[in-house]
């Protein structure tokens, strides 16, 4: 269901916006996953985590930064919430988001991994996409 032009744009360090069935609309770090899910992660009893225990539907929506023509993928479909693989998941985004030579983001990260993660793994059933 993502094209290769989307898994492209997608590997780009970009922020997503997420959104899970009632809930509001967050800004995540994610990744585009070489099996063509969209995985997140989350502390385990964060409100993304319960509201997706009760209805696992959930999207999210990449745009390109202001300077760059208008473009944007929007994937929905079911999240499930695994157990294992987050933290490994938190370091390779932090890497693609932050500089990690710098000492106060490299913390930010020792802290994240301190946390009890889940990952949130997002099975695409519609993709939507514009590019001018």
């Amino acid at each position: 269901m993502l094209t290769a032009e989307d898994l492209e744009f997608l590997r780009r360090p970009l922020h997503g916006f997420l959104t899970v069935a009632d809930g509001p609309v967050r800004p995540v770090w994610f990744e585009a996953a070489g099996d063509g899910t969209i995985q997140l992660f989350t502390p385990r009893d964060s409100p993304k985590v319960r509201k997706l225990s009760g209805d696992p539907r959930a999207a999210i929506v990449v745009a390109a930064p202001v300077g760059e023509r208008e473009r944007w993928v929007a994937v929905a479909g079911r999240a499930t919430v695994e157990p294992d693989g987050a933290h490994e998941l938190a370091a390779r985004l932090a890497e693609r988001y932050w500089d990690l030579e710098d000492p106060a983001l490299a913390g930010e990260l020792a802290g994240i991994q301190t946390l009890d993660l889940v990952r949130l793994v997002l099975r695409p059933e519609k993709v939507s996409r514009y590019s001018m």
